[in-house]
Formats: structure tokens, sequence, C-alpha cells
């Protein structure tokens, strides 16, 4: 069972930054892929981007490649997701997930096994 809490949602003006956190419980963090997602009013949950547990490989969504950037400490069973250069358009739900098995399906939502409650991201025009 691992559980997943995100923080440092907020509201910010277009172009800010923000940088959002998800802790995640248990002493196996590192032997878990981690993932974001967002969803929008009225839309599909969609990838952001995901962490290999070992921070070995990244990816990130084309929307946010060259915006935000993914990270994480096992240190700290924490993972990043640090967003730049926002716009109105990223307003969403920002959810962290966990996977245990590896995929090459990394951008698909059922391919994780849990996810965090959500927080709020707002960029204003």
């Amino acid at each position: 069972q691992v559980q997943l809490v995100e923080s440092g949602g907020g509201l910010v003006q277009a172009g800010g930054s923000l940088r959002l956190s998800c802790a995640a419980s248990g002493r196996t963090f590192d032997n878990w892929d981690m993932g974001w997602f967002r969803q929008a009013p009225g839309e599909e949950r969609e990838f952001v981007g995901t962490i290999s547990r070992n921070s070995g490989s990244t990816y990130l969504a084309d929307s946010v490649k060259d915006r935000f950037t993914i990270s994480r400490d096992n240190t700290k069973n924490t993972v990043y997701l640090e967003m730049n250069t926002l716009k109105p358009e990223d307003t969403a739900v920002y959810y962290c997930a966990a996977r245990r098995l590896y995929t090459e399906r990394y951008y698909v939502l059922t391919e994780y096994d849990y996810w965090g409650q959500g927080t709020q991201v707002t960029v204003s025009s």
C-alpha cells in the first residue's frame, strides 16, 4: 500500500512558476516509478510526466516538456514537478501516481496503481 499526498498548488499569474511535491508513505519508494497527471474541468485526465524509480529516465508531455521538470528524492520519499512559464491552459488539478511494474506505457492512467488526491493549480491571464 502506498499513500500519496500532493502539495504546492495555488493561484499564479501567467508566466509564473510553481513547484508541486508529492510525498509517499512507506519504505519502498524507490521501487516505484512515479507519474504526474492533470485534469482540467470537463476534460479527461492527461499525462504530464514520469520519472523512473532510480531517476534514470524522465518523460514529459510535449505540451510541457520545455517548461516543466520532474525529479525525485528517494531519501525523502518525494517526487517533484517544477513548472515554469505557466500558461492559463495549465490550469487543472494535478495528481501524482505510482506504479510498481515497469512498462513503456507510462502515459496510460491504468498503468498506475496508486493515486494522490490532487492539488489545484490555477493560472490567471
